[in-house]
């Protein structure tokens, strides 16, 4: 099935089927953003263990921006 036969069957099914499956659609959506923000954390501590990658407070040591920032006109 082509993705717009997928659009034509959906737009042939009854108002009430189709919020039902856009809502599902929807839903499902959400709960893969946080899969994915998951796995993707996983995968990144995966190799940094790997490749025996070790973060200390040396590394982060004068990374912040210490200036006031711009002046604001009032």
């Amino acid at each position: 099935m082509t993705l717009q036969e997928i659009i034509n069957s959906i737009e042939n099914l009854p108002p009430e089927e189709r919020d039902y499956l856009l809502e599902f659609l929807r839903k499902k959506k959400e709960e893969s953003r946080g899969d994915n923000f998951w796995q993707g954390l996983q995968k990144f501590r995966s190799i940094i263990q790997n490749e025996g990658i070790i973060f200390t407070d040396h590394d982060f040591a004068n990374l912040r921006d210490r200036s006031v920032g711009r002046e604001i006109e009032l």
